[in-house]
C-alpha cells in the first residue's frame, strides 16, 4: 500500500535536505545558519588539526605559535626552521586569500550559496591531504607539501567562516572563543548590588551566546579526540569522511551551481 509513497517522500527528504544546505549557505545570514554551519564546520577543523599533528608533526592553525617560532629561529640563526614556518604561513594566507577570491567572485556573479565553492574546495583538499600522507612518512618534499595543504585549508576554511558571519565565529582555532567564554562568564558572576543601588546598568551575561560559545569549544574538542583516534588507527584515509561531511554541508549547492553553469553555455 506505502509503495507508490516512497518516490515521493524520498523527494520530499531530498529536497529538504537541499533546501536546508541552502540556508546555511545563503548570503543573507542568521544567527541559527552561522551555527548549523560553523558547529560542524568547528568539529572538521578540531579533527584536521589533532589528526594533522599526528600525521605531518604540527598543528597546522596556530599562526600565532608558528610566526612566534620563525621568529625565535630567526634569532637563533636557523634559517631551515624558519623556511619551514614560512611553508606554513604562506599557505594559510594563500588559503585566505582564495576563500576572499571564491566568495567575492559569487557574490558579483549573484551567486546566492556564496559559500559552497571554498567549502567544495576545503573538501577536495582534504583528499589531496589525505593522498600525500601515504608518502609523508617517507618523503621530505611529500611531508612539506602535506603540511602546506593542510595550512591552506585552515586558512580557507577561517576566511570563509569568518566571512560567513561577520567576523563573529572562529572554527579553526579557539582563543578567540574561549575568550568570549571567559568574558560571559564574568558578566555571569558580576556582583550587581551596587550597580542596582546607583540605578546603573546591570551586568548581564549573554546566555544563550555563552552556550553556544561552549559547544563550539566542545565540538573542537571532541573534533580533537575523533581526528586524532581516526588518524592514528586509521592513517590518513580518515580524511575521507571528514571531506565527505563537508561535501553533505556544501556539495548540494555546488552540484547546483556547476549545473547552472553549464546550462548558460549551452
Amino acid at each position: 500500500m506505502d509503495a507508490p509513497h516512497q518516490p515521493a517522500r524520498r523527494k520530499d527528504l531530498a529536497a529538504r535536505y537541499t533546501d536546508f544546505t541552502a540556508d546555511m549557505l545563503a548570503a543573507e545570514r542568521t544567527p541559527i545558519a552561522d551555527a548549523r554551519l560553523g558547529l560542524p564546520m568547528t568539529f572538521v577543523a578540531g579533527a584536521t588539526n589533532a589528526g594533522g599533528l599526528l600525521a605531518v608533526g604540527q598543528y597546522t592553525s596556530h599562526m600565532s605559535g608558528i610566526v612566534s617560532a620563525m621568529a625565535d629561529n630567526l634569532v637563533l640563526g636557523a634559517g631551515g626552521l624558519v623556511a619551514a614556518g614560512l611553508v606554513a604561513f604562506l599557505p594559510f594566507v594563500a588559503g585566505a586569500a582564495t576563500s576572499a577570491l571564491l566568495v567575492n567572485w559569487a557574490r558579483l556573479h549573484h551567486v546566492e550559496s556564496q559559500y559552497a565553492l571554498p567549502l567544495t574546495l576545503e573538501a577536495l583538499l582534504l583528499l589531496a591531504f589525505g593522498t600525500l600522507g601515504g608518502y609523508a612518512q617517507h618523503s621530505q618534499p611529500a611531508l612539506l607539501a602535506a603540511i602546506a595543504v593542510l595550512c591552506f585549508i585552515m586558512g580557507l576554511q577561517n576566511a570563509t567562516v569568518t566571512k560567513m558571519s561577520g567576523a563573529r565565529i572562529r572554527t579553526t582555532h579557539m582563543t578567540g572563543v574561549v575568550t568570549d567564554i571567559g568574558i560571559e562568564l564574568g558578566k555571569l558572576v558580576y556582583p550587581n548590588r551596587q550597580r542596582r543601588r546607583r540605578g546603573a546598568p546591570l551586568v548581564l551575561a549573554d546566555r544563550e551566546k555563552l552556550k553556544l560559545l561552549t559547544l563550539f569549544l566542545l565540538l573542537f574538542f571532541l573534533g580533537g579526540v575523533t581526528g586524532a583516534l581516526g588518524f592514528k588507527y586509521a592513517g590518513f584515509i580518515f580524511c575521507v569522511p571528514l571531506a565527505l561531511l563537508v561535501l553533505l554541508l556544501a556539495g548540494p549547492e555546488a552540484f547546483r551551481l556547476g549545473v547552472r553553469a553549464l546550462a548558460r553555455r549551452r
